[in-house]
């Protein structure tokens, strides 16, 4: 019965979770949980093993509750998982509206949400789908972003392709956190090490890139050279208008 449950997804349910409108019970025992509780033991669960071991039943187990005790706060695990993203993010730092320039604002912002991304990457994988509810924070982070491009003189659909670009760029960072595997990637290179050394003389530009360290490990912040490019290129564009 419970997995049947988990397989339904009810967006009005989601969106009166995400925002408080939930119909609470008028009778009966007070409730020994919460769903603030829930969703803080869910987020525990997916942080130390990933989103596929969230589950109402393993969450219930955490709790020491039954499944059935969860049902009465969420129809199920997709709108848990609605609520695990938007308490997960948090609201976005008021300091970012405070630095003094578009560009700064971005930068952090930036910075901000790709250590979300780090210290949550299972958030990769449940804001994958289209179209996907967004709660209250999930919303302000969105309107940090468009606020620290309000004032360029930008058209609204150029600041949300900005936000874009760097959401992009941040999601394709945390995508390769989540594939980063170092025993595949050690047989990996040790494969492609014998490849280059029988055929390096086909690829002449990848051997030599590859002498240079083009493929070593960077001291650097992964975010940083893509970022400072998408800021580089709307740049001029703020300075047209």
């Amino acid at each position: 019965m419970a997995a049947s449950r988990e397989k339904k997804r009810d967006p009005k349910a989601s969106l009166a979770l995400l925002w408080g409108e939930q119909e609470q019970p008028r009778r009966g025992p007070k409730p020994s949980l919460t769903a603030e509780r829930i969703v803080t033991g869910a987020i525990a669960i997916a942080d130390a093993e990933g989103l596929d071991a969230v589950s109402m039943q393993r969450v219930a187990a955490e709790l020491g509750v039954t499944t059935m005790a969860l049902y009465r706060y969420f129809p199920g695990k997709a709108e848990l998982v609605d609520l695990m993203v938007d308490s997960a993010l948090g609201a976005p730092p008021e300091a970012i509206g405070l630095l003094d320039g578009w560009r700064p604002q971005l930068t952090e912002w930036a910075r901000e949400c790709w250590a979300l991304y780090r210290r949550h990457p299972w958030i990769l994988t449940a804001t994958a789908v289209r179209r996907q509810l967004m709660g209250p924070h999930q919303l302000a982070w969105l309107d940090a972003a468009l606020a620290a491009l309000a004032p360029t003189g930008l058209t609204a659909a150029q600041q949300h392709d900005t936000f874009l670009l760097i959401i992009g760029h941040i999601r394709n960072l945390a995508q390769q956190l989540v594939d980063a595997d170092d025993e595949g990637a050690a047989e990996w290179n040790r494969l492609a090490a014998d490849v280059l050394e029988r055929h390096g003389h086909r690829f002449p530009a990848l051997t030599a890139a590859i002498a240079a360290g083009a493929f070593a490990p960077q001291d650097r912040d992964p975010l940083d050279f893509g970022l400072e490019r998408i800021l580089d290129g709307v740049a001029p564009l703020v300075d047209r208008h």
